[in-house]
Formats: structure tokens, sequence, C-alpha cells
């Protein structure tokens, strides 16, 4: 398994401004909707059997794992559709659009790494790169209940606790240690459709060590983005974006991996380490005046 590497030349973008984001409340269920809604899900069951024609990449993907894959994908079309993480019309493209998708990334995770994923939702990549490697530890961060109440119940029923945790919490609550599983920290953060490179980059550097890396599932504007936020990534302490296209010759089409490295440490605005007093710095009491 290959994966093939593109440069991006920067370009000087400024940031976009972030919103934070709020959770909707869920609509009360329309039981004379009911049937309707049944029908649908049992379509979806139908529809979620491994496709033939994928079978030797989801092989090659998640191994002697792959009977674990295939539940989650049942999770997925079933209480993922219900309680509206995974729409309707994905059911019939969650192997190929999600799964496969997802499970390539991890030709570029190293060995027993903690990897973060930021935005998780349904768990994607999140769940599918901890199945596919039981040699990892996965922490799932994601601030709406709903969707932590689905991962809680997924990586239960997959029989995932010992390598998976859920953290219920803003990326930046998690860095700053402000969420109930304290400062939050890992040598990967993975991220799909989450937000525009500027605005993750501000989100997910904070919570690596120097060094680790930001592994962003892009669409086919890729590049684009790249080199429209490249100077924003570099001013909060990133290295310069480069595009990867993972699973070649396994999946079709390849799965686009923006990464890019937190290579130094950048404060906040406005956020300075506390300065020592003179007596702390000489290592002494101050001197008596007279």
């Amino acid at each position: 398994m290959t994966y093939e590497t593109t440069a991006v030349p920067p370009s000087d973008a400024e940031p976009s401004p972030s919103a934070p984001a709020a959770e909707v409340p869920l609509p009360a269920p329309d039981t004379a909707d009911q049937p309707a809604a049944e029908t649908e899900l049992s379509s979806a069951q139908a529809e979620i059997v491994l496709p033939e024609e994928l079978t030797e990449a989801a092989q090659a993907l998640f191994g002697d794992r792959l009977e674990l894959a295939s539940a989650y994908a049942q999770l997925l079309a079933t209480d993922g559709v219900l309680r509206g993480l995974i729409g309707p019309r994905e059911a019939p493209r969650i192997w190929d659009r999600h799964l496969l998708n997802c499970a390539a990334v991890a030709e570029v995770i190293p060995p027993e790494v903690t990897v973060l994923d930021v935005g998780s939702g349904a768990g994607l990549p999140g769940l599918v790169l901890a199945i596919a490697r039981p040699d990892l530890n996965v922490v799932l961060i994601e601030p709406l209940a709903r969707r932590t109440s689905f991962l809680l119940e997924a990586v239960q029923q997959l029989g995932l606790a010992r390598t998976v945790r859920v953290v219920r919490g803003r990326a930046e609550e998690a860095a700053a240690g402000t969420t109930n599983a304290g400062v939050i920290t890992g040598d990967i953060v993975t991220a799909r459709a989450v937000a525009p490179l500027d605005r993750l980059a501000g989100w997910a550097l904070p919570l690596l060590v120097r060094g680790g890396r930001v592994l962003a599932l892009k669409g086919a504007t890729a590049a684009d983005e790249v080199a429209e936020h490249t100077a924003a990534v570099e001013r909060l302490g990133g290295s310069a974006p480069v595009v990867h296209r993972c699973g070649v010759g396994v999946i079709d089409p390849p799965t686009t991996v923006v990464e890019f490295v937190r290579e130094r440490i950048v404060h906040p605005p406005g956020a300075r380490p506390a300065k020592k007093s003179r007596a702390n710095r000489r290592g002494a009491p101050g001197r008596n005046r007279r």
C-alpha cells in the first residue's frame, strides 16, 4: 500500500474568523411517521452488506477485524440514521464513502500512538481507525450530547473500551483541560469535514505534542484550500501543509489527506507566561528598604 504526496506553495491568506457551534435540539418524534421511518430503516439495513467489488479492499484495510467493521457499519445504518448522524441516503455508501475512505488513513499513522479525533461525530474517522488498528489509543472528542451518546454506546457494543475513550467537549476545551477529562494531548489529530484548515489548525495544534501531526481528510479541493491557508497554519505554529493520497491501488478514488506538523508552540494573543519576581529571579528574599 502506498500514498502519494503533493507539495503546495504557500500563500499569504488571512485566517477566517471561527464561530462556536451550537447544538441543535432534536425534533420530537412523530409517531404518525413511524411506519415510514421503519420502512426506510429496513431498506438501509438491506443495503449495508459489503458489496462484492469492495471485499478485497475491505480485507486489505481491516484484515481479521473485518467482522467488527461490519458491525460498525450496521450501527451507522441503523442507530446512526435514526439519530440523524448519517443521512438515510448515505446507508448504501457506508462502505466505500465512509469506512474504506477513513481506514485508508491508517497507512500514514505510526504504531502505538495516541490519536485524537476532533469533531468525531459518528466516529469518522476515529472509530474506523480504532477498528482497523488495535495498536492505537484513540480519543473521540465531540461537543454534542446526542453524538457522544452514540459514540459511547458504539464503543461498548463493539468491545473497544480498552483502546477508545469518548470525551464530550470542544477541541479548545480539551486542550485547555476544561473538560471532565483534564488536559488532553496526543501524537496525531484527525478531522473529517470539520472546518477549513486555518480554523482547524487553531483547534488542533494545541492538542499535539511538539512534532505531532494533523491529518485532515479533505475532498477534491484540498490543494486549493492548502494554498489559501498555508500562511495561517504557519502563523499558528504548524508546518507548510502537504497533500497525501492514501490507499492508492486499494480504493478508488484514494483518500485525500492534508498533513501538517506542530513545529513550534504559539501562545494565543494576550496570553503570556507569568514573569518571575525579582526575588525569585535572584533566588533570594527581596532586600529590606531603609
